[in-house]
């Protein structure tokens, strides 16, 4: 593996059930990388939104932004020269999240919020994007058996997907690496994965696409 053609820092992005944190375990291991992941089971509010997401949308959403934004403060303080990071979100996500979940008045509060802490936040050098769609992720999330997950409807999931093929129709901030991940399996076929890995030390640039071929 070149490890020197890794991108200096990736996001990896998609939608509850897609398999962002598993991909980001695996290739911090293949290019001995930081990992930086979001702490979704830390959110004292998370499970609450799944039952009730109008109740407690907003602190949901705080939690996660003031969360990710002391995360992502860290890494910019931190070694300049690290040869590569993984994260297993994209900053803007948030903001992404806080539009389909939050009503007028708690948006336009959230909005102040964001604008003021997320001014120098890093951009990433490369985002993989990995898109499937609701059916699959809704199939994904009854199949690893997270009881707080469970509640999570599947008009809210289509929600999320939308809003995330909409933002990423529009991205142009680093290189970015949409995935077909339907029938990607990260875990168990290696093949997958190896194919996943060559398409990102090749994304220098621009916008690519990968559907994994079967051998």
């Amino acid at each position: 593996m070149n490890k020197s053609k890794c991108p200096g820092f990736i996001a990896i992005e998609g939608p509850i059930g897609v398999g962002k944190t598993t991909l980001a375990r695996r290739l911090s291991k293949t290019f001995n990388s930081d990992l930086i992941l979001e702490g979704a089971e830390e959110n004292p509010f998370l499970e609450k939104f799944y039952h009730d997401p109008k109740s407690v949308a907003l602190p949901t959403q705080l939690y996660f932004l003031f969360q990710r934004v002391k995360q992502l403060q860290e890494l910019r303080q931190s070694d300049l020269f690290a040869p590569c990071r993984i994260a297993d979100y994209l900053m803007d996500k948030d903001r992404l999240f806080a539009r389909v979940t939050l009503d007028d008045d708690e948006l336009h509060l959230y909005e102040q919020v964001y604008a003021n802490l997320t001014l120098n936040s890093p951009t990433p050098d490369l985002v993989v994007y990995l898109q499937a769609p609701a059916e699959v992720l809704r199939s994904r999330i009854k199949n690893r058996g997270r009881m707080n997950e469970q509640p999570i409807s599947m008009e809210y999931l289509q929600q999320i997907t939308d809003a995330y093929t909409h933002y990423f129709h529009y991205y142009d901030k680093s290189a970015l690496l949409i995935v077909n991940a339907s029938g990607l399996d990260l875990v168990s076929n290696e093949n997958d994965y190896q194919q996943l890995v060559e398409q990102i030390l090749n994304a220098q640039s621009g916008k690519h696409y990968f559907n994994p071929k079967p051998i």
